[in-house]
């Protein structure tokens, strides 16, 4: 047996040795818990990788702004006469959810690919970031946005994109602000809690640590939620979309319902956050298997 050969048999032999406690809880793990970032590490000012993840996340956000904002109000446009025409609310939902997947896959290795305001709040909730990187985070968001929704106006015909709101987010008429509040709640809260779950260091440990499973999960889930509170509120989900499309368009009618598009994300990402922390589903399971005993004939 050559010298790999042998190597390759011993590290299998070792893995399977290897005692998998049922919770999880490996005596040897293949993954690694990152310890908390810092609260304020004004050390991060210093390193230029920082400034390159807030340029990234300044084009990540306004390229999604152009393309949702762009969306909406060809839609809007096109079904003015027919609604049968045009992409449709799936179609919008689509364009959003299919843009997230690309931009979180190809940006994930630069700034983490948070693009959204409230994906920044609950990762720092999360000790993911500090206080420091996720407020300038959440700048770059916001620019971006603007600069976005600046760019679909500049391109379009000027009574078209006022006709159509200027793809703002707005409570539709018939709903009150409690049911847009409650929709941006829970749809900001499915939307961060698929990112904990898809960036889990425990998930490399099961072999689901390929990119695509990352950016994937998020793009669908975007549709999803999309699709459901698209015709409540024109899903915000994230404040920044709201602040660039209202700092654009700049009507009274925007402005008025824009403090349920800062609430709703950001409770929702703070429920995200504590649910995920505080999950009772390994205590659970453990009471469930301390139910049963072990048998010697199996």
């Amino acid at each position: 047996m050559s010298d790999s050969e042998s190597e390759w048999a011993s590290e299998g032999s070792n893995k399977s040795a290897r005692h998998f406690d049922p919770l999880d809880n490996y005596q040897v793990k293949d993954y690694m818990i990152p310890p908390p970032a810092p609260l304020i590490d004004s050390g991060e000012l210093r390193q230029w990788l920082l400034y390159r993840a807030l340029v990234c996340e300044l084009v990540a956000a306004s390229l999604f702004q152009y393309i949702t904002v762009a969306t909406v109000i060809g839609y809007k446009v096109q079904s003015s006469d027919d609604h049968c025409d045009g992409v449709g609310t799936l179609g919008v939902a689509w364009a959003s959810g299919g843009m997230m997947f690309v931009l979180v896959y190809c940006n994930t290795k630069i700034s983490g690919g948070h693009i959204s305001v409230a994906v920044t709040f609950g990762l720092l909730l999360k000790r993911k970031v500090s206080v420091i990187r996720a407020v300038l985070y959440m700048v770059a968001q916001c620019l971006g946005a603007i600069l976005g929704t600046g760019i679909v106006k500049g391109t379009m015909d000027k009574h078209l994109y006022n006709s159509s709101g200027g793809g703002a987010n707005m409570v539709t008429d018939g709903y009150s602000h409690g049911t847009a509040l409650g929709a941006e709640i829970i749809g900001t809260f499915i939307l961060v809690f698929v990112v904990f779950s898809s960036a889990d260091p425990k998930r490399k440990a099961h072999g689901s640590h390929i990119p695509l499973l990352l950016s994937l999960p998020l793009g669908f889930t975007l549709f999803a939620v999309h699709s459901a509170t698209f015709p409540i509120t024109g899903a915000g989900l994230n404040p920044a979309r709201s602040f660039g499309a209202a700092v654009i368009y700049n009507h009274k009618k925007a402005w008025d319902d824009h403090w349920i598009f800062w609430v709703g994300p950001l409770v929702g990402a703070l429920a995200a956050a504590v649910y995920y922390h505080y999950n009772p589903r390994h205590e659970f399971i453990k009471v469930l298997l301390d139910g049963f005993e072990d048998n010697p004939s199996n």
